[in-house]
């Protein structure tokens, strides 16, 4: 029978080794497999902001497994049930938004951990994560593969961020720009000098507990000043901008004057 794979993902992010990867907000396979392919060391299936349910993230799973890219899904919540969905259909690494306390980032660490350590419901044998049952070891295996990342990204989540990151189980905190420079009274302007020393004070701070440090950003000279800086998950585009930026530029070029 085949054993549980272990997360390279979750080893690198402890190693705080960077790692760079993409956000899919077009919720289909298809181009999910693109980006495999492309070599992003992860790539980043939304269900929080793009049209991801079960069903979909699923089909998406399944077309990446061939490729080395990891997985990382951001839910639209942090509800535990959606949580233990996810986990079930094989979801090694989640990126949880909106924690501002430490008491939910330790919720979530309870939420994705079989018990007695947390309050997982024990299926595995129904579910894809464990080969229908077929990885005899999952059980016992599966807590130490589940890789967990929250979303500071509110003034409130900024006030707590030494506790949210020194949480036990929690392995790596991403700032979330836009939501973080609206919550600071700057909405769409993650430049203002303001929010830039609130990020680079909240990367510091994640590192200082040992802590893997993550953000996005589609400026690539803004993306490898974070990862000077120490960032180890940073997101480098986003396939529905890109998509976006392509079509607008080939439109300009072919309008009429």
């Amino acid at each position: 029978m085949p054993a549980s794979p272990d997360n390279q993902f979750r080893k690198n992010l402890i190693a705080r080794k960077s790692q760079t990867g993409i956000w899919l907000d077009l919720a289909n396979p298809y181009s999910a497999e693109m980006a495999a392919i492309a070599g992003f060391d992860w790539l980043l299936l939304d269900a929080e902001h793009a049209p991801n349910d079960l069903n979909s993230l699923l089909a998406q799973l399944q077309a990446v497994a061939a490729y080395p890219a990891h997985v990382v899904v951001r839910p639209p919540s942090a509800d535990p049930i959606t949580l233990k969905q996810y986990l079930d259909i094989g979801v090694q690494n989640l990126l949880i938004p909106m924690v501002d306390t430490s008491e939910e980032a330790a919720a979530l660490v309870r939420a994705i951990h079989y018990p007695p350590h947390g309050i997982r419901g024990v299926g595995h044998i129904l579910a894809r994560a464990s080969g229908w049952g077929t990885q005899t070891d999952y059980l016992e295996n599966a807590d130490k593969n589940i890789s967990l990342m929250v979303q500071v990204e509110t003034t409130t989540g900024v006030d707590n961020i030494d506790e949210i990151a020194m949480t036990d189980g929690v392995d790596g905190v991403f700032i979330g720009p836009a939501d973080l420079a609206a919550s600071m009274g700057h909405p769409g302007d993650t430049g203002h000098p303001q929010v830039v020393a609130t990020i680079n004070h909240c990367i510091d701070r994640i590192l200082a507990a040992g802590k893997a440090p993550g953000i996005i950003s589609t400026d690539e000279s803004e993306a490898r000043a974070h990862l000077e800086r120490g960032c180890c998950f940073v997101g480098v585009g986003a396939d529905t901008v890109l998509l976006m930026t392509a079509f607008c530029d080939l439109a300009k070029r072919f309008q009429t004057t």
